[in-house]
């Protein structure tokens, strides 16, 4: 090892040595040299001695910049890369496991020749950014000095002509983003590169191809479809200029969002094309009064690969791209979601075989005036093919079914064109393609499905319909519904907050409760009240409707809407009225959701997350998106009894499906929801790592499950989350030992199967409208019930008495429309009869007479 360091020593000491002699002749030339210079300019007059120096200082400014140019030339795009027009690299969505989900391959952009662009576009744009561009090699120096002086005198100026812009736009990462000599220099070499590689019809073509116009539009004939509703070819003078104006800035000069903006500076590009001669005076004075008619048309943004979660995504992407400078389409960025593949592959799978299945059951069930009850989904599969889906539905629902074709579009249109309304009622009534498009629409079931995970917000499973294909909108965070049963645990978290326990009694009766308006409302329960004694905790287990009415008495709605807020329900609105407690204001699958996730927290709110970070092409992070700390939103100890308390709703109440259907015996908790004519239908589940929910219903409210049984919450939606639950479970996405704080030391299993607990949905009567043999009963807190009577009994025989009786009074009501519409048809057919008697009657008479 020293031997080596004294062999590297002596090469040292010779390269020294050889050395020495050079560097001590260029020392003696460079002392010459300043010697004599600084001896010629001692002897020049003072000003010319300044204006040398000056004058060689900028000469060795322009060698070294003329070196850097030199430096620059072989690393910025090269001829080969703008023949090959580089192939952009497209934005992608990935999995957090690292799959990905959807791409930007396929964005808002269409490229069209330039014989495809309106005249006044290529017009307005040459007057306004670069009107030598005609004249140039790509650099415009005498613009480029005038706006060096104009942003020397503070009045910020660009002086980039249409083929650095291009340059720009095609070669963002190469050529840099920010405002520098660096990428100015670049920017100038790769514009000269250009100049002579294309002709400058292909560089205004290209130019207008890849220009950014927001809403991750890219190119003139996207922006034109954008912002006018029309092809680029069909652009007016006055759409041309708004479009060129926005070039400038496009979130500044935005039409839309802008307008008072967008119409100044519309008129500031006809007044460049005034001023170098292409309108006229007259004609600029005409068109700068009209007024600015945008015609706002987004267009689809979604890839063939999209699913409502990268939809969702992909809209906050488009704005977040759009702020910071990027192109989603070119930049290769790699955005990190926070989507579990395999359990989205699940949530998939849960909502495309269940919802089928009841799917099924609404098609026989509405297929014939008759109802044949069943609790197996299997049943009414089998039975499918031998029934038209919904023929009785339509055929018992003249009114609504006239309804419908009413608020379709093809109606209005047919109005608003002249036709008399009946008369196109009438033919698009006859129109069977039209009526059966209309009715597959009307008739076909929706759901909604999305899974967080409660210790951290990030959201796992999303599925904002059946088909994403077919049905776009998204019953994740769009549609409102009423919630029903659903948000009862946040009238009792209310009461535990105030101090009220799970053993606290209330009467199982109808109260009479009166609202800030003044009226009385009577909550009742479609199984009907006992006058016993109930607990709070029983009554958000069998999610009773009288008793939830009574402890949101106690606690006060300003309390209950606090609550719901801190929870995460806070976008939608909540009326502030009685029946609030029961789910009638409607909400979001997505704040439901959220709100379970923080009860499952132990009363953390977290706002719900679904993008960790973002890199580029290169792997490098960009940007970071950190959780925000969460907020204190319940006590730890109400949130671990609430939670218990919705144990007993999957144990023993209305959730009984999850452990009898399912065999889910992990410690979990939730809640169903149903709203009135069996609208709606919510589940909620909980579980220490994850809290999944589903609605279930159509998108139009006026068609529902036709029986009680398959209408409720607790036999549709659980149907989802169950099979979803079951298979992360069963796949070890889910810790079968995970348990809340307070578990019990073993949940129960299937060994001893409950009762099944028909839901109570959100129904409120007005006073003088009690159901039959229910007497009502003020709420009064002196007058106690005996404490030691029993919670009411709700064996197998009675729920299907229940059950039978709902079901015969739907076929009674059936009946009765069948046999009303039959007397209607009789009693014409009779009138119809006796004119055509007295009509004969008359002739005879005439005859006789003649």
């Amino acid at each position: 090892m020293n031997s080596g360091l004294t062999i590297v020593n002596d090469h040292l000491k010779r390269a020294r040595e050889r050395l020495a002699p050079l560097l001590e002749h260029a020392s003696r030339k460079a002392r010459a040299g300043y010697t004599h210079l600084h001896a010629y300019l001692s002897a020049q007059p003072p000003l010319k001695r300044a204006a040398l120096i000056a004058l060689w200082g900028v000469a060795a400014l322009i060698a070294l910049l003329l070196a850097y140019v030199l430096i620059l030339i072989p690393v910025t795009p090269g001829i080969k890369d703008l023949k090959q027009a580089r192939a952009a690299r497209a934005s992608t969505l990935v999995s957090a496991d690292g799959k990905v989900l959807s791409s930007f391959d396929q964005g808002l952009q269409e490229r069209v020749k330039l014989a495809q662009i309106s005249p006044n576009v290529m017009a307005a744009l040459v007057a306004t950014e670069d009107h030598r561009f005609y004249e140039h090699h790509g650099i415009d120096f005498k613009r480029t000095a005038g706006a060096i002086v104009a942003n020397m005198k503070g009045d910020g100026q660009g002086g980039s002509t249409i083929t650095q812009q291009l340059a720009r736009n095609m070669f963002p990462e190469e050529i840099g983003r920010s405002r520098n000599l660096n990428r100015k220099l670049k920017e100038l070499i790769t514009a000269l590169k250009i100049e002579a590689t294309y002709s400058k019809a292909e560089i205004l073509e290209a130019y207008l191809n890849t220009v950014p116009f927001l809403y991750n539009t890219f190119g003139i004939e996207m922006a034109a479809r954008t912002y006018f509703d029309k092809p680029a070819s069909q652009l007016d003078i006055l759409e041309a200029a708004t479009l060129v104006g926005m070039l400038k800035g496009t979130n500044y000069y935005n039409p839309v969002s802008n307008p008072e903006r967008s119409l100044e500076r519309r008129n500031v590009v006809l007044g460049q094309m005034l001023k170098y001669g292409v309108i006229t005076q007259a004609r600029f004075d005409q068109l700068k009064r009209r007024p600015l008619r945008v015609h706002f048309a987004r267009q689809p943004e979604r890839a063939g690969t999209d699913t409502h979660f990268t939809a969702y995504v992909r809209k906050w992407l488009i704005d977040w791209a759009d702020e910071n400078d990027y192109n989603l389409q070119l930049d290769g960025l790699v955005v990190h979601t926070t989507l579990d593949y395999a359990l989205q592959q699940a949530a998939l799978h849960a909502v495309e075989s269940q919802a089928n299945a009841l799917q099924a059951v609404a098609d026989v069930e509405w297929s014939q005036p008759g109802l044949n009850l069943s609790s197996a989904t299997g049943s009414y599969s089998s039975a499918h093919g031998a029934v038209n889906p919904f023929q009785y539905f339509w055929q018992s629902h003249g009114a609504l079914a006239d309804a419908f074709v009413r608020e379709s579009a093809d109606y209005r249109k047919a109005v608003e064109g002249g036709e008399d309304g009946p008369v196109a009622l009438k033919r698009l009534k006859a129109d069977r393609n039209f009526i059966g498009a209309l009715h597959a629409v009307k008739s076909r079931l929706e759901a909604g499905f999305v899974a967080l995970d409660p210790g951290t917000g990030e959201i796992k499973a999303w599925v904002g319909s059946r088909d994403f294909q077919r049905e776009q909108f998204d019953h994740v965070y769009k549609a409102a519904r009423q919630p029903g049963s659903t948000f009862k645990p946040v009238v009792y978290g209310a009461a535990l907050e105030k101090g009220l326990t799970p053993d606290h009694p209330y009467r199982d009766a109808v109260m009479s409760i009166k609202a800030g308006d003044g009226k009385l409302w009577r909550p009742t329960d479609m199984t009907g009240t006992t006058g016993n004694q109930m607990t709070m905790r029983d009554g958000l287990v069998f999610s009773k409707n009288t008793i939830t009415a009574q402890v949101m008495q106690d606690v006060g709605l300003p309390g209950i809407i606090s609550l719901a807020k801190g929870l995460g329900i806070n976008q939608s609105k909540l009326q502030s009225v009685p029946s609030l407690a029961l789910g009638t204001s409607p909400v979001t699958l997505l704040e439901m959701v959220n709100a379970y996730a923080t009860i499952a927290a132990q009363g953390d709110y977290r706002k719900p997350v679904f993008v960790t970070h973002i890199t580029d092409r290169d792997g490098k992070v960009i940007a970071r998106f950190s959780a925000a700390a969460p907020k204190r939103a319940m006590s730890q100890a109400s949130a671990v009894t609430l939670i218990d308390m919705m144990r007993g709703v999957i144990n023993r109440g209305t959730g009984t499906a999850i452990r009898n259907r399912f065999g889910i015996s992990a410690d979990v908790a939730g809640k169903t929801g149903t709203t009135q004519n069996n609208a709606d239908g919510w589940f909620i589940l909980m579980h220490p790592n994850l809290v999944a929910g589903a609605w279930v219903g159509f998108n139009d409210n006026r068609v529902n499950m036709r029986s009680a049984y398959w209408g409720q919450g607790g036999h549709n939606a659980v149907l989802l989350v169950g099979d979803f639950f079951k298979t992360a479970l069963d796949t070890g996405k889910l810790d079968r030992a995970a348990q809340f704080p307070g578990a019990p030391r073993a949940a129960p299993g299937r060994q001893q199967q409950e009762p099944d607990v028909m839901e109570e949905p959100g129904e409120m009567r007005q006073e003088g409208m009690p159901p039959p043999d229910e007497p009502a009963v003020q709420a009064n807190p002196e007058e106690q019930a005996p404490q030691d009577e029993a919670p009411p009994e709700r064996g197998r025989d009675r729920q299907a008495r229940e059950r039978d009786a709902e079901v015969d009074r739907q076929i009674q009501q059936d009946r009765q429309f069948q046999q009303e519409r039959q007397n209607r048809q009789d009693r014409q057919f009779q009138q119809d009869r006796d004119q055509q008697d007295r009509q004969q009657q008359d002739r005879q008479q005439q005859d006789r007479q003649q």
